[in-house]
């Protein structure tokens, strides 16, 4: 599903953060979710944590579906030499599916990130694309590895937002605003 500018221009925003050296976009999105929550803002989607296994350099990945705060484990553990992807599909479509029914009276959707899943047509798009036809905000965080196919998806109408928690609150607060 391809989204096109003048739908997104006209209907709705949508912007990324983007992962660089010294930037924790899935703290700064946790850490936005729950100041929008607070300040009466619906929120939906999924923050990210992240926790380092002491077998492994590959680490533990939650997603908590917000606003609820249900937790689900997004990785498998494939062992200390594994190489390969430790994504859990399965664990990944119930976060996409307890997503979904969510977005009805959102005022934000923020997904942790725009992956491979995603870049390959699968994941969280189905839910990017029902937020921006409902007219509801989408804030994603996004890799080098999968930033050119989440343009692509957008028809590059994404605005890139730093990863500033003031500045951020503000673009969320506005759209509200405007909505």
């Amino acid at each position: 599903m391809r989204v096109a500018l003048s739908y997104l221009r006209s209907q709705m925003q949508i912007a990324y953060l983007k992962s660089a050296d010294g930037v924790d976009v899935n703290a700064t999105l946790a850490e936005l979710a729950a100041r929008l929550l607070d300040d009466g803002l619906r929120v939906v989607g999924t923050t990210q944590t992240n926790t380092a296994r002491l077998d492994t350099h590959k680490c533990d990945m939650d997603v908590r579906v917000l606003p609820d705060g249900d937790i689900i484990r997004i990785s498998q553990n494939l062992g200390p030499k594994s190489r390969g992807c430790q994504l859990d599909p399965d664990a990944l479509e119930q976060a996409v599916a307890a997503t979904l029914t969510r977005l009805e009276g959102a005022d934000l959707l923020i997904i942790n990130k725009f992956g491979k899943h995603e870049a390959d047509g699968r994941g969280f798009r189905e839910v990017i694309g029902a937020a921006m036809e409902r007219g509801i905000p989408v804030l994603v965080g996004t890799n080098g590895l999968n930033l050119q196919a989440f343009l692509d998806f957008t028809d590059r109408a994404a605005t890139c937002l730093p990863c500033d928690l003031d500045q951020l609150s503000s673009w969320a607060q506005a759209l509200k605003t405007a909505a």
